[in-house]
């Protein structure tokens, strides 16, 4: 009893301290994104393109899929299902690359990177609330803006291959049992949905960490981008701002 009485005063204290220091998340956030450089724009904008391309041609195959299985085509709903998992693997990867090269470069920041909440409200699969939640604590009780920058890449990997996770595993559970399938079909809209709220939110955070990282190793990091984009789905990149000249 004594050990949950110190965990509810701790996340207590915690409140209040954010209150006084004005750490609140919601009111921190300020609507709209902030700009960037020209030069970290160049950096973002072909890694963001590529990204929300390939989260277009999931969501367009799993809509695709359940309007065939809607009007009775089955065998073409389960092979758009079917490319959709590979779909989404290839996504999954590409995020992964992306974040796992913020992590990696994390320590050159600057001490302040913006860092948006991620709440259970905001999802709709089961797995996603119960993933969240299990990680809200722990992000109440810290305050250093860096490692809360940290916590959130990697919960935002960790959401990655949890959603990739239960993803196959309805999958593959829906071709041995009919039952298993009705279960899949019911949740491919909730699980796209967070699926793309996640990508979302990952795409935030590279706008965050591009705006606090230091211009002597902007260039490294942009090398370290280049996996992401190497095998673009899309024909040519994507042209660099123009410069206004005064």
């Amino acid at each position: 009893m004594s050990w949950a009485l110190a965990v509810l005063t701790l996340i207590l204290v915690g409140y209040v301290c954010r209150r006084i220091l004005h750490l609140d998340r919601r009111s921190q956030w300020r609507r709209g994104l902030t700009p960037l450089s020209a030069e970290r724009e160049q950096i973002y904008q072909p890694v963001a393109l590529e990204i929300e391309t390939q989260t277009a041609i999931l969501g367009i195959s799993l809509n695709e899929a359940l309007g065939e299985r809607e009007v009775g085509n089955q065998e073409n709903a389960w092979r758009l299902v079917r490319l959709a998992v590979c779909q989404w693997d290839r996504l999954a990867e590409i995020v992964t690359l992306m974040l796992h090269a913020i992590a990696e470069d994390l320590p050159a920041s600057r001490s302040i990177v913006a860092v948006r909440s991620i709440t259970t409200n905001r999802f709709r699969s089961r797995a996603m609330m119960e993933f969240v939640g299990t990680w809200d604590l722990l992000d109440q009780l810290i305050f250093r803006s860096k490692l809360r920058y940290q916590l959130h890449i990697r919960v935002l990997r960790r959401a990655i291959e949890t959603l990739s996770a239960e993803f196959r595993r309805n999958y593959r559970s829906a071709e041995r049992s009919s039952e298993s399938a009705d279960e899949m079909w019911s949740n491919l809209d909730p699980a796209f949905h967070d699926y793309d709220l996640i990508i979302k939110e990952s795409l935030l955070a590279l706008r965050a960490f591009l705006i606090a990282l230091p211009d002597s190793v902007l260039q490294d990091f942009a090398s370290s981008l280049k996996a992401v984009v190497t095998h673009s789905v899309r024909s040519k990149a994507a042209p660099a701002p123009r410069q206004v000249e005064f």
